[in-house]
């Protein structure tokens, strides 16, 4: 990588850790300098004090050195343990705004890119990258404070090293201008050994991360969701699928140790580099008592050059070291800005629906229709349509119900119906203009929707109810009562403020699958929006639940448009209207009681074939 690209990847992560880990690198910053500035105000001081001693031993001299000593270095320290707390408390919390990150991104994109592989494939890299090891981001983070350290050591040692060279001791030898380019030879050797040397434990620290990141993987599987994930404990003990997990764990186990081979030879590494500054501190010490001895400066000085010229010669290969990290965390950063980079190819409508109020728009205008002209729709990267030539329209105020066997694509038409996927071809219309033209967040105000595989998230019921941290407390247990969770409700210690699961508080409550439904179901209701779209409201109910949900279901929607698709043909018999899916395409259209009569049509073969059951019984 080009340093001008190096530099570019560098200054934008730091613009992405000021936008979302605000004040943690300039605290950072502040407490190293604060940290390397500390050790050079002893060696100065130190430097005057002994020379005092050795000479006049000027107690008021000796005095200011001593209180200026103790002071400054007090101050130092004050400032480095104020800001530690600060840089502590912003770092441990800096991965979960590394996570909001990812979370941003996918916000912004296009819904059926984040079901596209390549996509999922170049995030699960850039996750695995960041949060395993690291890599990128954190490592920019860490390495902040060396890159203040490094300048600030080459700085201050230069100035204290000055005078060294300085300083005539009247042998020729000894005053020879060329030690400074011995000097200069020894800060490039540094620098060149610091290089070499982290430039192969760098390689092999990036073979042991390549081969740990499937490793890490499947360990955390193996080793600890396998057990965890209640979704999977059943199966576990049943069928003992813990046994077949002891089996990977012992072969993963023998794969990590062989892979210690890498750990094994970065530490080789770290020893040659710790031999070649410990031969080089000697040799400068080594030439400071020789001037010394020659009467080029007082014996208080030693201290002061020795140690300058040690952290001198350090710095310089701490910054070999800076220089061949930041290779490394821009490569990395590469990675996470390629996934960040994905293009957001949703298109942001700007057109406002009348009177910027979706419910006026239906009820104020007789004309409101919303159209599906022409619709089909295929995947990114297949050539397969999962809807063909779709030709529809939704009833306004009029309950309409779509049916059809799995894979008809009836959920994929109301993904596309809510603005998740775009049309491959044909349009999708409201009162004649394209939804993409609207504004989509405007456009959303028209539909509440309850989904197959609905999420609800681990806050309190009434937030997760009004998808928002206040709520109407009695509108919020009206919805609840409509989707019949009452008697539940009442139940709930902490009534609409009780938690739901135990995420993030100890008296959340555990909820069914059926219990789960009502309040998804409840949600949309509470959004009051004048299009309810239900993908199987009451799949995971019993039939009884099931039943009183249809027996008040006018009654819960009232005046609004309902979309509703179901398995279930007999739920679909208080319906306005019905429409069957077929292999991506619509085939019927019309009332339960008409649809019954084309005997050889689809909806009397799904029709009969649930019916059949409940004949024979």
């Amino acid at each position: 990588m080009r340093f001008k690209k190096r530099i570019e990847n560098t200054k934008r992560g730091y613009r992405i850790l000021g936008k979302y880990c605000p004040g943690l690198i300039s605290s950072k910053v502040l407490k190293s300098a604060a940290e390397t500035l500390a050790p050079f105000v002893t060696i100065w001081f130190s430097a005057r004090i002994i020379n005092e001693l050795s000479g006049e031993r000027d107690i008021t001299r000796l005095t200011i050195y001593v209180i200026l000593t103790i002071g400054i270095n007090f101050l130092l320290s004050m400032i480095k343990n104020a800001l530690e707390k600060k840089v502590n408390d912003k770092e441990s919390g800096m991965w979960n705004y590394f996570s909001k990150i990812f979370a941003d991104k996918q916000m912004t994109m296009n819904f059926v890119d984040l079901e596209n592989p390549d996509v999922q494939k170049k995030k699960q890299k850039a996750e695995e990258n960041l949060f395993m090891f690291g890599n990128g981001l954190g490592q920019l983070v860490w390495d902040t404070a060396g890159l203040v350290s490094v300048f600030i050591g080459i700085i201050a040692s230069v100035i204290l090293t000055a005078p060294l060279f300085l300083s005539k001791t009247g042998e020729a030898v000894m005053d020879s201008p060329l030690w400074i380019g011995l000097l200069i030879l020894i800060l490039f050797l540094a620098g060149l050994v610091t290089i070499k040397l982290r430039s192969k434990e760098d390689g092999l620290f990036q073979k042991w991360t390549d081969s740990n990141v499937w490793f890490n993987r499947a360990f955390m599987f193996y080793g600890h969701e396998l057990y965890s994930n209640m979704a999977r404990s059943k199966d576990v003990r049943i069928y003992r699928q813990d046994r077949i997990a002891e089996r990977e764990m012992r072969k993963l186990q023998e794969r990590n140790d062989d892979n210690d081979k890498y750990i094994r030879k970065m530490s080789s590494c770290q020893g040659i580099h710790i031999l070649f500054r410990g031969t080089v501190a000697c040799l400068c010490y080594l030439f400071v008592v020789a001037k010394a001895g020659l009467g080029a400066f007082a014996v208080g000085s030693i201290v002061q050059y020795v140690g300058a010229l040690i952290k001198l010669v350090e710095s310089f290969g701490d910054l070999s070291e800076v220089i061949s990290e930041n290779k490394i965390y821009t490569e990395h950063l590469e990675k996470l800005y390629e996934y960040l980079d994905l293009p957001n190819k949703k298109k942001e409508g700007t057109l406002h629906i009348k009177n910027n109020n979706s419910d006026s728009c239906i009820t104020e205008n007789p004309g409101c229709e919303i159209e599906f002209r022409n619709v089909s729709f295929k995947y990114p990267a297949t050539d397969v349509y999962v809807l063909k030539n779709i030709n529809t329209k939704l009833n306004i105020r009029k309950k309409q119900a779509f049916v059809g066997a799995n894979g008809a694509g009836k959920t994929t038409f109301v993904k596309l119906l809510c603005g998740l996927y775009e049309p491959t071809e044909g349009q999708i219309l409201l009162n004649g203009r394209d939804i993409r033209e609207y504004d989509y967040e405007e456009y959303l105000k028209f539909f509440s929707f309850v989904f197959q595989d609905f999420k609800l998230l681990a806050f309190p019921l009434g937030q997760n109810i009004a998808a928002d941290i206040s709520y109407d407390k009695a509108k919020a247990e009206d919805c609840l009562d409509k989707a019949s969770f009452t008697d539940r409700l009442k139940t709930m210690h902490d009534g609409l403020e009780t938690y739901l699961y135990k995420d993030v508080s100890e008296k959340g409550v555990q909820i069914s699958g059926g219990e789960a439904q009502k309040i998804a179901l409840a949600r949309a209701l509470y959004k009051d929006s004048p299009i309810i779209v239900l993908d199987e409201p009451t799949a995971a109910l019993d039939p009884v639940a099931e039943e009183e949900i249809y027996r008040n279901f006018d009654n819960i929607v009232k005046d609004k448009t309902a979309v509703y698709i179901s398995h279930r043909l007999s739920s679909c018999q208080f319906c306005d209207e019905i429409t069957v899916f077929d292999k991506g395409e619509i085939i019927q259209k019309g009332k339960h009681t008409d649809l019954l009569k084309d005997t050889l049509g689809k909806y009397v073969q799904l029709w009969n074939a649930q019916a059949k059951y409940y004949q024979n019984a």
